[in-house]
């Protein structure tokens, strides 16, 4: 609703004041802010346009411009397939099958279970390793159906041994 502001969570709130009031810093704002939720959330956004007295609208474009920023929740692995020329004649389509025949997701979506997160990229600049796939920070070269299941498989099971040890 027009003219309701919604609290910011602390945490939020101290990383957008970290930066001084100048819309120079509003991308820096919004990489901090997206390491720390895995998404931009609109009231951040909206704050981040307070801070540096500028129209929502223009926060707005910055955040959408980017294919790098989303404001829509990503799951905890956060999946990237490089659907690039190279990687493309090398399937990465198959890979991208494969992982909804494993997690049941598709590009553009998020696990129900919030844990894993998929898109294509147009390129990742890896095309001598084709195909290619980046979790998180981490590159998989020359990915193989299977192997991109033995991934899969290895972090369900760090999950599952993270939470018998809690």
């Amino acid at each position: 609703m027009p003219g309701i502001t919604v609290q910011l969570p602390e945490e939020l709130e101290r990383i957008i004041r970290a930066y001084p009031s100048d819309k120079r810093y509003i991308l820096a704002m919004m990489q901090d802010l997206q390491k720390q939720c895995n998404y931009l959330p609109r009231e951040a956004l909206e704050e981040i346009a307070r801070h540096v007295e500028i129209p929502f609208s223009k926060v707005y474009a910055l955040a959408t411009f980017y294919k790098a920023f989303s404001l829509v929740p990503r799951g905890k692995y956060h999946i990237k397939v490089c659907d690039g020329t190279a990687c493309h004649i090398k399937s990465s389509a198959v890979l991208i099958d494969q992982i909804f025949n494993a997690i049941a997701i598709r590009p553009g979506e998020t696990s129900p279970d919030g844990m894993f997160s998929l898109e294509t990229v147009n390129c990742i600049g890896a095309c001598a390793i084709a195909p290619v796939m980046v979790i998180n920070e981490k590159v998989y070269s020359k990915v193989s159906s299977a192997g991109i299941l033995d991934v899969i498989n290895g972090i369900r099971g760090d999950i599952n041994d993270n939470a018998k040890s809690s």
